[in-house]
């Protein structure tokens, strides 16, 4: 489970290096759930709120470059 702090330290590039292997992931657990074969049903809950967190700092970020400039 990411924290936001964390991920605030994080360069751009391992953001989005992040949220691609988490959504891979997610759609794993997708279709293990969809066959029947899910047995850490809790991790799929982890793997929607850390993409949300590295959204958001992402989102944190757009927004502080657009006022700077």
């Amino acid at each position: 489970m990411a924290v936001a702090a964390d991920l605030r330290q994080k360069s751009d590039d391992e953001l989005k290096d992040e949220l691609q292997k988490l959504k891979r992931e997610q759609l794993n657990l997708r279709f293990q759930r969809a066959s029947g074969q899910l047995e850490a049903t809790s991790r799929v809950g982890d793997v929607r709120r850390d993409i949300a967190r590295i959204n958001t700092v992402m989102t944190e970020r757009r927004h502080v470059a657009a006022d700077a400039s």
